[in-house]
Parts: structure tokens; sequence; C-alpha cells
């Protein structure tokens, strides 16, 4: 709003001064660039980021593969730790010692993280490489246009506080100019302005 605001100087005025009109146009520059450019720039960021993580998405699932493992016995949870999120976090999953197959044919044990009500003989899916060792579960395309999303519209927020940090640095500097210019008038005027025999 103050953007727009400062628009008023370029009205004709006897005391509007140079460092006005240069406001007024830095003004209107930010304002041009914070409606056409940053939306632009959002959604090139965002298309790009969306291209990226769905090339990304079709990769891992063609490397990973959901198998069925079996659980042989479940560990031991670790000691009580006071962190709430971490606690919570160990709540949400059960480590277990299981057994599965991979891809190759190849035979796997070890421990993995499974649902906190899973018990010994229990079958649960997993997502393996081609080697059959375990991996996390492969992007989704909803992830990925939600990442998109987001990457645009930080790209569009960059943008936007990139050129008002420009509007404001030329203002910052016209003000510094100005005080420069207000000091030099000020001593023009001399020492008996303000005297009540100024004038004589």
């Amino acid at each position: 709003m103050r953007t727009i605001w400062g628009l008023w100087r370029w009205r004709r005025n006897p005391l509007r001064r140079r460092t006005d009109l240069v406001e007024a146009w830095a003004a209107l520059v930010a304002a041009s660039l914070i409606l056409l450019v940053a939306p632009a720039v959002g959604w090139m960021s965002g298309s790009l980021a969306h291209g990226a993580l769905m090339k990304a998405a079709r990769e891992q699932r063609a490397e990973r593969h959901p198998l069925s493992a079996t659980v042989l016995k479940v560990l031991p949870h670790p000691p009580i730790d006071s962190d709430p999120e971490t606690a919570s976090a160990r709540d949400a999953q059960r480590r277990v010692l299981a057994r599965w197959t991979g891809p190759d044919g190849s035979r796997h044990e070890g421990p993995l993280a499974a649902r906190p009500d899973a018990d010994p003989g229990e079958r649960f899916r997993i997502w393996t490489d081609d080697h059959g060792r375990p991996v996390g579960r492969p992007l989704d395309a909803a992830t990925a246009t939600t990442h998109a999303v987001l990457a645009g519209i930080g790209a569009a927020a960059g943008t936007v506080i990139v050129v008002d940090g420009a509007r404001r640095l030329v203002v910052w500097r016209l003000m510094r100019r100005r005080y420069v210019q207000w000091d030099i008038a000020w001593a023009r005027a001399g020492q008996d302005w303000g005297r009540a025999d100024a004038d004589s």
C-alpha cells in the first residue's frame, strides 16, 4: 500500500523535489515488477520443480519395489526420551526383526519399522531396491505437485522481497540525499533565521 501511496509525487506541485519524482518512479517500477514479474518467476520455478520432481518420482517407481516382509520378533523400545516429538515418532512405529525376499531372489533379515500393533508372524509391506535393500517409499504425484507449488510460491515471494528491498534501498538513498540538501538549505538560511529583527 505504501508503494501505491508514493504515487502522489507525480502531481505537479511547487514543493515537489526531483527526489520525489525519482521515488514515484521507483514505486511504479516496483509495483509493476511485483504484479508482472513475481507471478511469472513463481510459475516458471513451479513448472521446473514439477518437471524435476515428476522425473524423480518416475525413476524412484522404476527402481523401488513393494515387497512383503514377515515379522520374526518384536524388538524392545529404546529408552524413554523426554522429547515429546521423538516419543510420539517412536510410539507411531514399532521396531521388529523381519525377513523378506528381494526382487532378485536374495533372502534378507534385519530390523525394520512396522505398525505399532505388529506381532510375530504378521506380514507387512516394505519398499526395497533391486537388490532387496530397504529404501523409502517412492515419491508420489500428489507430493511432487505440492512441493512444486510450494517452490513456486517461495520463488514468487522471494522475487517480491528482492524487488521491495531494492525499492527500499533507493528510497533510503533518496532520503539521505534529501537530508544533505536540507542541511545545505539550512546553512544558506544563516544564523539569523528566526530572530525578531532578521528581516530589517
